[in-house]
């Protein structure tokens, strides 16, 4: 395979090497994928169609779907490709939109947790000021700011990715064209480019996070302060989906890039990754279905009034 063959394609090894184990991930995979647009889609929907749900909260979760089913969709549907099949190209081109759209989703995902972090912290802790303070034009430009910074990511650092040589190495060993994959491959010394993922990702990884736990700590004095029993858990319940969310996005994504990079962490990182980007967007919907009153009070409402119409 030439050099010239790496600027028309590149080769997704993913699960080749299991492969009684790709028969069983397709069904699964493909399983999860219809739940989670399905699932997405219907809190979209009733967010948008409810007016009772027409809050910054909700404002927020609605975008936090739309995130969702983009982010899945990115890699899922190559994947499904590829494990479908013996053919494991990609295109230069599909890798390279896969790549960028990768990195600007999940970069946008984790300031907007940090957005609606923020948006619990002024319900909890002033409730009195929350409908002046969370007013619509803040709630846009809070959007704006957490879509501007993934997009500014991808910009920065989709390029740079693409555009290393790569001599013979096309044979990329993830199921998906993930920077840290794309850089392994390099025929050339990548410690600049790796100092600059690491900056970035300080900046967009644990500064959201950090801000997200100062709210939760305020968030935490504020409900210890509540006397009542019912106070306490009514205040808990607006925040435990979010937080649910938070860990399992957090949790995943910190552990796999903490992990050594030899080749037992190479597999489990293709699970990890598999995980926060399938099975989370997946739980998503559940998690702030199940939890939520207004959720399916308002999801109640709107299969009632079908079943009206009909």
């Amino acid at each position: 395979m030439s050099n010239q063959s790496c600027q028309e394609y590149f080769i997704l090894l993913g699960f080749s090497d299991r492969p009684w184990l790709e028969q069983i991930l397709f069904v699964f995979v493909l399983i999860f994928y219809l739940v989670t647009l399905v699932g997405n889609i219907i809190i979209i929907l009733v967010s948008c169609l409810d007016p009772s749900l027409h809050t910054p909260m909700y404002f927020f979760l609605t975008n936090l779907s739309f995130l969702d089913l983009c982010f899945t969709t990115s890699s899922i549907p190559q994947l499904l490709y590829n494990l479908g099949g013996s053919d494991k190209t990609i295109s230069y081109t599909g890798c390279a939109i896969q790549l960028f759209m990768f990195l600007g989703l999940g970069g946008t995902e984790c300031v907007l947790l940090a957005v609606m972090a923020y948006d619990r912290f002024i319900a909890i802790c002033k409730p009195l000021h929350y409908s002046v303070i969370m007013h619509t034009q803040l709630c846009w430009k809070l959007v704006s700011v957490a879509w501007g910074v993934g997009l500014l990511n991808s910009l920065v650092m989709s390029p740079v990715t693409m555009k290393l040589p790569r001599c013979d190495k096309c044979r990329v060993k993830h199921f998906l064209c993930e920077m840290p994959a794309l850089i392994k491959i390099a025929c050339v010394d990548t410690v600049a480019i790796e100092s600059t993922v690491f900056i970035l990702s300080v900046i967009i990884v644990l500064v959201p996070l950090s801000l997200i736990l100062i709210s939760y700590s305020y968030i935490a004095l504020a409900v210890l302060r509540i006397k009542s029993a019912s106070g306490r858990r009514k205040a808990f319940n607006t925040c435990g989906s979010h937080l649910t969310v938070v860990s399992l996005f957090y949790g995943n994504i910190i552990y796999m890039y903490m992990q050594p990079g030899n080749n037992s962490s190479q597999d489990q990182g293709k699970f990890l990754t598999l995980f926060y980007n399938l099975v989370t967007p997946m739980l998503n919907p559940l998690i702030y279905t199940l939890r939520n009153k207004d959720v399916k009070g308002a999801l109640k409402r709107l299969i009632g009034r079908e079943e009206v119409k009909l």
